[in-house]
């Protein structure tokens, strides 16, 4: 399973439209699970980052064919010009170190 994080910062005024134009993107098939949010901003060290996109794929080709969607370019049309910054990371959770709710 390959999770697929991507951070926004947006241009003043532009997070609501950020979101809706990220949105489009939960219509694409590729992903097992997909969310488009806005971040809450509870940390007090850090609030530069304005929606959060978090997806699950059972593959690397899965996420391969999500980037490759019309769908996903039609986001990026709509959003790149809202944005100031973003930032995506993608990792295998087979490889990544975790803890099972209950472990200690």
């Amino acid at each position: 399973m390959i999770r697929h994080i991507v951070l926004f910062s947006a241009k003043s005024g532009s997070v609501e439209r950020i979101r809706d134009g990220l949105a489009i993107l939960t219509r694409i098939p590729h992903a097992a699970h997909l969310e488009i949010a806005l971040n809450r901003k509870s940390d007090p060290l850090s609030k530069e980052i304005d929606v959060v996109v978090y997806g699950e794929f059972e593959s690397d080709a899965a996420l391969a064919a999500y980037k490759a969607h019309e769908l996903y370019a039609e986001a990026i049309k709509r959003v790149r010009p809202l944005r100031e910054l973003r930032l995506a990371a993608d990792y295998d959770i087979a490889t990544a170190v975790s803890r099972l709710v209950g472990d200690t």
